[in-house]
């Protein structure tokens, strides 16, 4: 077996407690955010999911600075943009662009200084590489513990207001006819968004955590038009994204030039990229039209 495994796995890939940890939490992840992203395009808010994940920038560039783990910047930056964004007015179509603009301003110009200063004044090396574009090699076993209970959180927000959620995505006004409380089930869809993203922005960096995010949905959704399906889709396409990016990025270390290899991140936005061009190839879409067609 290892014979046939060795042009894919490169040698100790099996036996390093990185790769075990960047495997674990990179599947949590992955499955987390295929599924939350099927509402995340659903509701047009992709742009929303990308100023939260430009918002984690200054988080984790502020906690190198105070010398904490970035990913308590990504989660305290993250609630607070949602909370900022929900009061300028992002529930009401119109005011989503405008006020993720205003968020979104507004933190990178913090993020700038905060860059500035762990490279200027505690002289942190790799803060910025960190921040941006992740390293998920780097991640601790200690941290699956937390990244479990917020994957557990964004889970139990997603199931408690799924039912109401999709419909008001659908139908704001029929919602709104039925009494569903449409602007409490945004506030609490865009905190599991938040969550999520800061997820994502762990580990393949906060300017591309998008990237895992809407991808891998975009692509489930040009496939099939059921939300279920869709969400199961989005999920195993991240997943399978994160962990052939995972493989490939150890690979990398044995490639020219040896010893310094190719982050996660660019392997994995790739896939997603490539994933969601052929989920337009016309021949895939037809077929499996056909077949929804025929259930």
């Amino acid at each position: 077996m290892s014979h046939f495994l060795a042009p894919v796995f490169e040698t100790g890939f099996f036996d390093s407690d990185a790769v075990r940890t960047a495997v674990i939490v990179g599947a949590v992840v992955a499955l987390l955010s295929g599924g939350l992203g099927v509402f995340t395009v659903m509701r047009r808010q992709s742009f929303a999911a990308e100023a939260l994940g430009d918002v984690d920038t200054t988080g984790g560039s502020g906690a190198f600075l105070v010398g904490a783990g970035p990913l308590w910047g990504f989660l305290a930056s993250g609630v607070l943009a949602a909370g900022a964004m929900e009061l300028v007015g992002i529930q009401r179509t119109r005011g989503r662009d405008l006020a993720t603009g205003i968020v979104l301003a507004a933190a990178l110009g913090l993020a700038a200084l905060f860059l500035y200063f762990d490279t200027t004044v505690h002289d942190t090396t790799g803060a910025a590489q960190t921040v941006l574009f992740g390293s998920i090699f780097t991640i601790t076993g200690s941290t699956i513990p937390l990244v479990a209970v917020l994957a557990f959180v964004v889970v139990a927000i997603m199931l408690v207001i799924h039912r109401p959620l999709l419909l008001s995505t659908v139908s704001p006004e029929i919602a709104t006819a039925r009494g569903v409380p449409v602007r409490l089930l945004g506030v609490a869809y865009l905190l599991a968004l938040a969550f999520a993203v800061a997820l994502c922005a762990l580990t393949i960096g906060s300017i591309l955590s998008t990237a895992l995010l809407v991808g891998p949905a975009a692509a489930a959704l040009r496939v099939s038009k059921r939300p279920g399906r869709a969400i199961l889709a989005a999920a195993l396409l991240g997943a399978a994204s994160m962990w052939l990016g995972i493989v490939l990025a150890y690979d990398s270390y044995y490639w020219p030039p040896k010893g310094t290899g190719w982050p996660v991140s660019f392997f994995v936005v790739t896939i997603v990229f490539v994933i969601y061009l052929l989920s337009g190839v016309p021949g895939w879409r037809e077929r499996r039209r056909a077949r929804g067609g025929r259930g």
